[in-house]
């Protein structure tokens, strides 16, 4: 069949052969003349499946069960709403394989995306599978037609609904035991149908939420916030406009904390200031940056895309001098603060827009040795050219995007002249297809 008559959904489930996985995890297959992406399916596994999108070359589903040829790899997820929420998409895999299946696509980006391999593979970085994640964004969803239910969680796969769970395996479990209570504190609220999303954000010893109040709360609502957080132990804070209108309720911390005990660091942040989801990952990830970056007593570094100082700090530890350049003016504030609070005087921080930074050694105050870089999903092709002028000996490149850092790992060796002297995954996310890379790049 042609055009949109021919994209309409299967009206029974289908069976489809499973021959690889996809960079973000899922089974891939053949169906009706279309690739088929499924959800929660295996190498070598025939599945029985529920295609939930149709487009004219491929469709995605969901996997229902395993009718032939189980995988090796599969194991029962250990979240009871698996399959339903969409907070995560790999519990059905073993987290060994997992892990080896994020090594083996970011070998492949590199590969046929930079055209570069490195020369030595560091050992994937690993922590805890479960109760992990200090940072996550939950929807909630007043229904009245539920008996006037509330839900809290993570948005159900293939859809926009809230979906109906009652816990949460891979959330900090001082907020994944809470949800049951926060739906029912929303419940009780005057406006339960204009609180929009709750904010985690939790730090060693604290845990913040903000709540996204699309209404001014009444006195009874902040009477309901102010007990529910000395109940639980949490912090509580609203939203009612932008990042800027965050205040807290019923107390006056308007900061978390989070140690770096290896470098004998102690980092505040606002609740809404980005940071790393992974505590033990980070703590990690931030040794092996440093180390891999060799700094010495004499050496200048720049750290781009610098945050609130999450790897600037540790490196001034080693360094002359770091340099942190970051674009939002907040996250610059903030590591002024933490090197303030820490005794660490020999760093600059300063706002710039990084996609069109021209930087200089006059600029930058002397010569750069070494380069931190940490940017977003997208990248950091715009400023390549710019650490190239810049000469500096050793490059390490933090990771959310394998494929971009390919990209610039190509430009980096083949434009640039330098060599990829190691990467590897860092497991930041587990049960999900996201995988987090660190590299090191050498002239």
């Amino acid at each position: 069949m042609g055009g949109r008559r021919g994209r309409r959904l299967p009206k029974a489930p289908v069976e489809i052969e499973i021959d690889r996985l996809s960079h973000e995890g899922r089974g891939i297959g053949q169906h009706d003349d279309r690739t088929a992406f499924i959800q929660g399916a295996l190498p070598g596994e025939t599945v029985r499946a529920e295609i939930r999108r149709r487009r004219r070359r491929q469709e995605e589903g969901q996997a229902l069960e395993v009718t032939g040829g189980r995988s090796a790899d599969r194991v029962d997820p250990p979240c009871p709403h698996f399959g339903i929420c969409g907070g995560c998409s790999l519990q059905h895999m073993d987290t060994t394989a997992q892990v080896r299946h994020k090594e083996n696509t970011l070998a492949e980006l590199l590969t046929h995306v930079g055209g570069v391999s490195p020369d030595r593979w560091l050992v994937p970085l690993t922590g805890p599978t479960a109760g992990y994640r200090r940072r996550a964004r939950l929807g909630v969803k007043y229904v009245p037609r539920k008996g006037d239910r509330v839900l809290v969680g993570f948005r159900e796969r293939f859809s926009p609904f809230v979906a109906d769970i009652d816990s949460c395996h891979v959330l900090d479990q001082r907020v994944g035991a809470l949800l049951p209570a926060l739906a029912e504190l929303i419940r009780g609220l005057s406006i339960p149908d204009r609180i929009a999303q709750i904010e985690v954000a939790a730090g060693d010893a604290e845990v913040g939420l903000v709540f996204r109040n699309l209404r001014p709360l009444e006195s009874t609502d902040r009477t309901a916030l102010i007990d529910f957080g000395d109940r639980h132990g949490v912090l509580i804070f609203e939203q009612p406009g932008n990042e800027s209108t965050v205040a807290p309720v019923g107390h006056a911390a308007s900061r978390l904390h989070y140690r770096l005990p290896d470098f004998d660091l102690d980092f505040a942040f606002a609740p809404t200031d980005f940071t790393q989801v992974n505590a033990d990952m980070n703590r990690q990830m931030v040794g092996q940056a440093v180390e891999l970056l060799a700094v010495e007593p004499h050496s200048r570094v720049l750290d781009l895309f610098c945050g609130l100082g999450n790897f600037t700090l540790p490196l001034a530890r080693q360094a002359a001098e770091v340099v942190g350049l970051e674009g939002a003016e907040s996250l610059v504030e903030r590591g002024r603060e933490n090197a303030m609070a820490n005794g660490v005087g020999n760093v600059r921080f300063a706002a710039a827009d990084l996609t069109a930074l021209e930087p200089t050694a006059e600029s930058l105050g002397g010569v750069i040795d070494r380069v931190l870089l940490d940017p977003p999903r997208s990248g950091a092709l715009e400023v390549l050219p710019a650490i190239a002028r810049l000469r500096p000996g050793r490059i390490v490149y933090v990771s959310c995007g394998p494929s971009t850092l390919a990209r610039d790992a190509g430009q980096l060796v083949h434009e640039h002249g330098y060599r990829l002297a190691a990467a590897g995954i860092m497991d930041m996310f587990p049960h999900t297809g996201h995988a987090e890379a660190m590299a090191l790049f050498t002239r």
